[in-house]
């Protein structure tokens, strides 16, 4: 489920976008100016939230760019894999199995409380509190 739409010269580094069908965070943009007859053209600069993959593309200024909508929750882990986790959210308390971000795999323990993303329905632990 699409967030909002935003146009090419509103996105700003942080910023989540959809290019091809996945979930991007934008790490740079350079816009640049007007010709006389022509349209402003943004160059961005993207990673892929569940794959960390470098995106660049360039497209013009009025394009229409998807957000998406990223929930941020938290969670105990009951039980840790090799390249998955078992948490428990704290809300629901709904006892999910996900893939764990790269960067905090070595980090995590049983009872440990970490935050984890859905991605338009896409799970993944993101970091450990």
């Amino acid at each position: 489920m699409v967030l909002k739409i935003i146009d090419a010269t509103e996105v700003k580094v942080g910023t989540a976008i959809i290019v091809d069908g996945q979930a991007c965070i934008v790490k740079s943009i350079d816009i640049s100016k007007t010709g006389k007859h022509g349209h402003a053209k943004c160059r961005i600069e993207a990673v892929v939230i569940l794959s960390g993959v470098k995106k660049v593309f360039v497209v013009p200024g009025h394009e229409r760019l998807e957000v998406p909508l990223i929930e941020k929750k938290k969670a105990q882990v009951l039980s840790v894999g090799e390249d998955k986790v078992s948490i428990m959210d704290l809300e629901n308390f709904e006892t999910i199995e996900v893939p764990v971000d790269e960067e905090v795999k070595g980090q995590l323990a049983e009872n440990d409380t970490v935050e984890y993303w859905d991605i338009e329905g896409i799970k993944i632990v993101k970091r450990k509190f």
